[in-house]
């Protein structure tokens, strides 16, 4: 499978070295030409345009970080549609509204292209060392022709449903941690005013019954504050993304999204 990949960013880059690394024929794009430099003494191909890669690909892997950078590297006569050939896939690896691959399904869908939404956790440690965890919505064959590529980066690989429901997925991951963060701070906040070592609560909580990813993030990095500034706006977008999926649905998110809105604000982040 010829394989293009656009969106070479701190996670994107990672994965793309590992598709060209696992030997298969790799074309790239990108906005940001810098971007591209780690990969000149490779095998990978440069394109010129998104649709001249598509041109060259089977499966387009697209990692860009928004809904409006999947329609810009997509849309017009220089975008992947205009290339690709009947029968190629754009697999979306960026956490984006599941409605963003449902209409870009549905463009793809008239020139014979299929589209599957697999949007990725882990970071960019995890890509480069093949560990990430793919979340893919779509047709399960053509899933199954794709499952190799992405286990170039990943050691789980979970199919989910249709189309729609990896990003679904990803962003009830997504509300959980941010509310998972909200009451491992609070937690913490109550140790220090009640006399008890934060950092000893957090090694007793790791061992316990009480432990929580969230927890082990913010004493890693150095508290909540620091977090923000790395993830806040992050987690707003998908919080505000899965709200709005709640809202079409006519749907409560109850009191797992009362904690999220807690964390985001005790991080500046107030959705």
């Amino acid at each position: 499978m010829r394989v293009g990949f656009i969106g070479l960013g701190s996670q994107g880059a990672p994965m793309a070295r590992r598709i060209v690394d696992a030997g298969y024929p790799t074309t790239l794009w990108a906005r940001r030409p810098a971007t591209l430099e780690p990969f000149t003494a490779t095998d990978a191909i440069l394109a010129d345009s998104p649709a001249d890669l598509a041109a060259a690909s089977d499966l387009v892997c697209l990692c860009v970080v928004g809904d409006s950078d999947v329609d810009e590297v997509t849309a017009g006569p220089q975008g992947v549609l205009a290339g690709i050939k009947r029968g190629g896939v754009i697999a979306v690896h960026s956490t984006v509204h599941p409605r963003t691959c449902r209409e870009l399904a549905n463009k793809a869908a008239a020139v014979d292209v299929s589209v599957l939404d697999a949007p990725v956790s882990g970071g960019g440690p995890a890509a480069a060392e093949g560990r990430l965890l793919v979340m893919v919505g779509g047709d399960a064959q053509v899933v199954s022709c794709c499952r190799p590529v992405f286990e170039t980066f990943a050691d789980s690989v979970v199919h989910l449903g249709e189309l729609g429901s990896g990003l679904t997925t990803k962003l009830l991951n997504n509300l959980l941690f941010t509310a998972n963060l909200g009451t491992a701070a609070s937690t913490l906040s109550l140790a220090d005013a009640l006399g008890v070592a934060p950092d000893g609560l957090g090694e007793v909580v790791s061992r316990s019954s009480g432990n929580s990813f969230a927890l082990n993030a913010i004493r890693g990095i150095g508290g909540l504050d620091r977090l923000a500034g790395h993830a806040g706006a992050l987690l707003r977008k998908d919080l505000r993304l899965l709200v709005d999926l709640a809202d079409d649905a006519a749907v409560q998110a109850g009191a797992v999204l009362d904690a999220a809105d807690a964390a985001l604000a005790f991080m500046g982040h107030s959705r």
